[in-house]
C-alpha cells in the first residue's frame, strides 16, 4: 500500500509580489526550493494563512538569495502582496519508505531568508 505524506514545507513565507499577467505558478527564491526539495515545475499546494484561501499550482524558482515569492497569473488574484503563506510539497510512499519518515521544514524570517532547516 501507498501512502501520501508530506514531503517539504516551507512555513510563513511573506507573498512579496502577486503578477496577473504571468502565464502562472509561484516563483520561489532558488535556495528555498533547494532547502525545501522542491524541483522546477513541481506540483505545490500554497495555504493563505490571512485569508484561509487554499490552491495548488507549479513552482519556478526566482533569483538565489532574493526572498522572492511571487504568486503569477490566475492564482493572483487569491492572494494580497504581504500575505503571509505555506507552501507544501507532498510524495507517494510505500510501507517501506514509512519507517523513520519524516519531512522536511524549511522556517524563515520576515524576509523570507532561512532561519532554520529540519529533516
Amino acid at each position: 500500500m501507498y501512502k501520501i505524506l508530506l514531503k517539504s514545507k516551507i512555513h510563513r513565507v511573506k507573498i512579496t509580489d502577486a503578477n496577473l499577467e504571468y502565464e502562472g505558478s509561484i516563483s520561489i527564491d532558488e535556495e528555498l526550493m533547494d532547502k525545501a526539495d522542491i524541483l522546477p515545475y513541481e506540483k505545490v499546494n500554497i495555504w493563505d494563512i490571512n485569508n484561509g484561501k487554499r490552491f495548488e499550482t507549479y513552482a519556478i524558482p526566482s533569483t538565489k538569495h532574493s526572498g522572492d515569492i511571487i504568486v503569477n497569473g490566475a492564482a493572483s488574484r487569491m492572494v494580497q502582496v504581504n500575505d503571509i503563506i505555506i507552501i507544501a510539497t507532498f510524495g507517494l510512499y510505500d510501507e517501506k519508505e514509512l519507517n523513520g519518515f519524516k519531512p522536511t521544514l524549511v522556517y524563515v524570517d520576515e524576509k523570507n531568508h532561512i532561519n532554520d532547516v529540519v529533516k
